[in-house]
């Protein structure tokens, strides 16, 4: 039987995960067992591709085609922003409920929202950098060693611009 490029089956699996560890293969095996993937290996290349987002709970795209899965990571807003206060990794099963009581530069909210924009809802740039900021606040850090609720005032007032790209 012979194999035309229609025939090929393109399949996304979206999991979440922690970053950097081997999840458990009874979440996977409903998912990954019909398509005939072996959920160890996929859970081994999902703890290998996610070393970056050490103790973050990140979303893993797998991208499926012929019994092969292409492991691509999706991060949330939070977890760019976690990743920008560079904080140390922490084992999840003895802290919990941590508050993230760093800084974060307007800069690095701006290419947080830069990476985040095809995703966005907003119409602008300065939409997307205040859904930022807000995802921000709800963390509990600061930025540019102010409120980030203040910095959105500041960005609806005017005195503060964001350029659009």
């Amino acid at each position: 039987m012979s194999c035309d490029e229609s025939s090929i089956l393109f399949l996304t699996v979206h999991i979440r995960v922690t970053g950097g560890e081997v999840g458990a293969t009874s979440s996977l095996a409903p998912k990954l067992g019909p398509l005939g993937l072996s959920p160890k290996k996929v859970g081994d290349d999902i703890a290998k591709n996610t070393q970056d987002w050490k103790g973050l709970r990140i979303t893993v795209r797998l991208t499926i085609q012929n019994r092969q899965a292409k492991i691509d990571v999706v991060p949330s807003a939070s977890s760019l922003v976690i990743k920008a206060l560079k904080e140390p990794p922490r084992d999840r099963k003895k802290q919990k409920n941590i508050k993230h009581s760093g800084n974060v530069s307007l800069e690095q909210i701006t290419d947080i929202a830069r990476t985040m924009r095809p995703r966005s809802m907003a119409r602008h740039l300065s939409g997307t950098v205040k859904e930022i900021l807000g995802t921000a606040q709800s963390l509990g850090c600061t930025v540019e060693q102010q409120h980030p609720h203040d910095i959105i005032d500041q960005i609806n007032d005017g005195t503060l611009t964001i350029p659009d790209e």
